[in-house]
């Protein structure tokens, strides 16, 4: 029992100190330190659970074990567990991924031999189709008659999100010293990994833009910097960005829940479809890999699919009008 407290401490020491390192050194956010903390606390669990080498009853786990007795096939057992558990192919990839980090982390500092994760894959889980509105849809989103500082702020935000395809964080961040190139036709934002890129801003939206920053001095703290500000004159949270457009979404009468991301899917959905550019659409929406573009091809397929179904004459069931 000695040891195998012994060699739970070191397991817990060495967590603890690779996550200093990934919220202090690599600066990561909480969120992700805490999945990081999460997914470690599982493999410890994991560890914890494995038969031991003696009767094989209940009691006999093998919590003794250090990180560097771990081989390959115990992450495969670990890994079909938690698939068995209900865990997806993307949840296990993350989990996987965070596995495997830390055990090269543990290499560096001498307390690893091997790494027993880098050969091991997640089981594939079917990819779902991003949700995304129709033109048709998008356009009634984006038609009101409310003339009030509020309504025309939300006028604002949402034309850019779907007119360049924004993330949420991305709108949030944006600062009134970018309203000159915004108003000229582009913006830069920072998106994930800290990756600059500048998309280009439509005319609907510029002039959503320009209509606002007439009204942001009746709401805006006077050395507030944030381009949008809520009605205590602060930067506008994420949250409550999120909740304006669920409320436009619903009272347009729109079928599902509205939300940034929607957005995002939609502008470029519709503008791969109109132009057909996938290494144009990645660009705007700042994907490192093309591959994360490539999903927007099978929406562009399911219109197309559809057209098919209601034009060509051998799709037509036999009771439809000819």
């Amino acid at each position: 029992m000695e040891v195998s407290a012994a060699t739970a401490s070191e397991r817990s020491a060495s967590i603890g100190a690779y996550l200093d390192e990934l919220a202090q050194q690599r600066r990561l956010s909480p969120h992700t330190v805490d999945n990081y903390r999460r997914d470690l606390r599982s493999l410890c669990r994991l560890i914890d659970e494995l038969p031991g080498a003696g009767s094989g009853g209940p009691s006999d786990t093998r919590s003794d074990l250090a990180f560097d007795a771990i081989q390959t096939h115990h992450i495969r057992r670990f890994v079909a567990q938690l698939h068995t558990h209900g865990l997806g192919g993307r949840s296990l990839g993350r989990t996987l991924s965070a596995w495997r980090s830390f055990y090269r982390w543990l290499g560096q500092q001498g307390s690893a031999t091997h790494n027993p994760v880098d050969s091991v894959r997640p089981p594939k889980s079917p990819r779902a189709l991003p949700r995304t509105l129709s033109p048709d849809e998008a356009s009634r989103l984006l038609e009101t008659g409310d003339e009030s500082p509020l309504a025309i702020r939300d006028q604002a935000m949402f034309e850019l999100f779907y007119s360049s395809g924004l993330r949420l964080a991305e709108l949030a961040a944006l600062d009134l010293s970018c309203l000159e190139d915004l108003l000229a036709g582009e913006v830069r934002v920072l998106g994930k990994r800290s990756k600059l890129r500048i998309v280009p801003v439509g005319r609907k939206a510029r002039e959503a833009v320009a209509a606002w920053v007439s009204q942001r001095p009746r709401l805006a703290s006077s050395d507030e910097a944030a381009l949008f500000v809520g009605q205590r004159g602060q930067r506008l949270g994420v949250r409550m960005i999120q909740l304006r457009l669920a409320r436009r979404g619903l009272a347009q009468g729109l079928p599902a829940r509205v939300h940034p991301h929607m957005l995002r899917h939609s502008f470029a959905s519709h503008v791969l479809q109109s132009s057909g550019d996938l290494r144009a659409v990645q660009e705007m929406l700042g994907h490192a890999s093309i591959a994360s573009t490539q999903v927007y091809t099978h929406l562009d397929f399911q219109h197309l699919a559809a057209v098919y179904d209601k034009a060509h004459p051998r799709a037509k069931r036999k009771d439809d009008p000819a």
